[in-house]
């Protein structure tokens, strides 16, 4: 493992890149930068998007349709998990209402192809990310 530079606290590892297969990919790229993440590269074949940390998500064609309702690949952390449930209320994409657990709070909406993405209080700790 090479050594880290002496005032950077990161942790040596990040998750780089997430696929997304999805029917169309400039509908699912719109729809998930209006949730936040930012986007990077579009053409028509792939979109690159990126995350907090600077994981990048790739959103690629899929090729066969998936069942609508199948949970997503991943799931998203916030830091306000009632603000950004408002938030995608207000986007009109329809979120289940919060759930409240032991370790997080989530809800759930539909992406354009119909993944069931989960949305998760963060219980990220207190080393720079």
């Amino acid at each position: 493992m090479p050594a880290r530079k002496k005032k950077d606290l990161r942790q040596p590892i990040v998750i780089g890149h997430v696929q997304h297969r999805v029917a169309d990919i400039a509908k699912a790229a719109d729809w998930y930068e209006s949730l936040g993440v930012s986007g990077i590269v579009r053409r028509e074949d792939f979109a690159v998007l990126e995350l907090r940390g600077g994981t990048q998500m790739l959103i690629l064609k899929a090729t066969e349709r998936g069942k609508r309702g199948a949970a997503a690949p991943f799931d998203f952390m916030v830091d306000d998990v009632g603000a950004t449930c408002d938030a995608c209320s207000k986007l009109g994409m329809k979120p289940t209402p919060i759930a409240r657990g032991s370790i997080h709070d989530r809800f759930e909406v539909l992406d354009p192809s119909g993944y069931r993405l989960t949305i998760l209080s963060s219980h990220a700790s207190d080393l720079p990310v």
